[in-house]
């Protein structure tokens, strides 16, 4: 952990550009190595990030949604996957500040160790049998009343952010007769935890996404911040799901977007001998830049609605799952525009636009999938009206 508090000073979005710049020379280190960036943490800490949105009342920086998308969006330009171990961060503890649930004595831990240590936090859910838990089902995890000790086991698999994580919010069933599912708090750093790394992708390399083992963990009675049965569960809605869709878009067009400033450079660059002048100076660049801007255009145009609606309560978890599906396809096919275009310099390691084509087609595997949202939208749309 790094040991610079964070402040409730909002970070400027000139702090933001400079820190993705950093970012963007330590990137393609870290997509080979497939190691997480921590210096791109701890600079993230030492800009007071980990505060950004836990309430003013407790010291934080009480930013919302639109924050979290600025942030996040402006980050992944330089590295998307520091950007999505900070997302998954922020909206922990967005649900956090709107879950009255929560002893307080947990929360008050959480929130404490995020402003004086930079302690990051991420829900850890998806289960190799299970699957996500978007598509339903109960989780194999669970936890035990054993000689009045509470006790986890079990194992979850795309933990993003993991090596760096110091809690984990753990989707759990109970073993009581009638099960409760939800959510633990585990201190990560606890006896009886181990992490396989499991994590070998194509794309979104530096995550870290590798597998929590559980085994006959000891958690004390505060560590049961909310279960519930599954009924009880809010289905498609409620600020947690349209959070993280905004956010998962927000993070691959930033992909997008540095790739585009990529093949904007490239292009300029780039002067054949048959030629004797820069591929900018090509008609048929012209138009291929305009296409990937008007379907970047369009995509923060998708965002200005669903951050106004969502500022006014009235945007359903329905239609922000399918603005990232348009946006992230959007986001895709701007960079298989730019592939095409330029042939083999653009699978080449030697360039940053492969490795953005690898991450950015993680958006179609990135909860909620395309078939889901695009289903839960269809069922809405044919619903009789009452």
């Amino acid at each position: 952990m790094g040991s610079s508090p964070a402040t409730a000073i909002p970070v400027t979005r000139q702090t933001l550009n400079e820190l993705a710049a950093r970012f963007a020379t330590r990137a393609a280190t870290h997509d080979r190595s497939g190691e997480i960036a921590t210096e791109n943490l701890d600079e993230c800490r030492a800009a007071g990030l980990p505060g950004l949105t836990i309430a003013r009342t407790d010291g934080g920086q009480g930013g919302g949604l639109r924050q979290v998308v600025d942030v996040v969006g402006r980050l992944a330009i330089g590295d998307p996957t520091t950007a999505l171990i900070m997302a998954m961060h922020f909206l922990q503890h967005m649900l956090i500040a709107e879950n009255f649930r929560w002893p307080e004595i947990t929360r008050r831990q959480v929130i404490e160790t995020a402003l004086r240590d930079g302690a990051l936090i991420n829900a850890l859910r998806v289960e190799p049998e299970l699957g996500t838990p978007s598509r339903g089902g109960l989780p194999a995890t669970r936890i035990t009343r054993d000689a009045g000790k509470i006790m986890l086991n079990g194992r979850k698999i795309y933990s993003t952010g993991s090596t760096a994580l110091r809690w984990g919010t753990v989707w759990v069933v109970t073993d009581e007769a009638r099960p409760r599912v939800g959510q633990v708090l585990v201190d990560l750093h606890a006896p009886g935890i181990r992490i396989e790394r499991s994590w070998h992708q194509m794309g979104m390399r530096a995550t870290g996404s590798h597998t929590f083992v559980f085994e006959n963990v000891e958690l004390p009675e505060a560590a049961l911040v909310d279960l519930r049965v599954p009924e009880q569960w809010p289905g498609n809605d409620g600020a947690l799901v349209i959070g993280h869709a905004l956010a998962i878009a927000a993070l691959y067009d930033g992909v997008a977007r540095a790739a585009r400033d990529w093949l904007v450079s490239f292009l300029h660059a780039r002067v054949p001998t048959a030629l004797g002048k820069p591929l900018a100076t090509l008609p048929r660049f012209h138009t291929l830049l305009g296409q990937i801007d008007a379907l970047l255009m369009t995509n923060r145009s998708i965002m200005d609605v669903a951050l106004n609606r969502a500022d006014n309560g009235d945007y359903p978890g329905t239609e922000a799952n399918m603005a990232k599906y348009v946006m992230t396809e959007n986001a895709i096919r701007a960079v298989e525009l730019g592939i095409a275009a330029i042939g083999n310099p653009a699978l080449s390691e030697d360039n940053p636009l492969e490795r953005h084509f690898r991450n950015v087609l993680c958006a179609r595997i990135h909860s909620p999938q395309g078939d889901v949202a695009l289903a839960a939208a269809g069922r809405v749309a044919l619903t009789p009206a009452e």
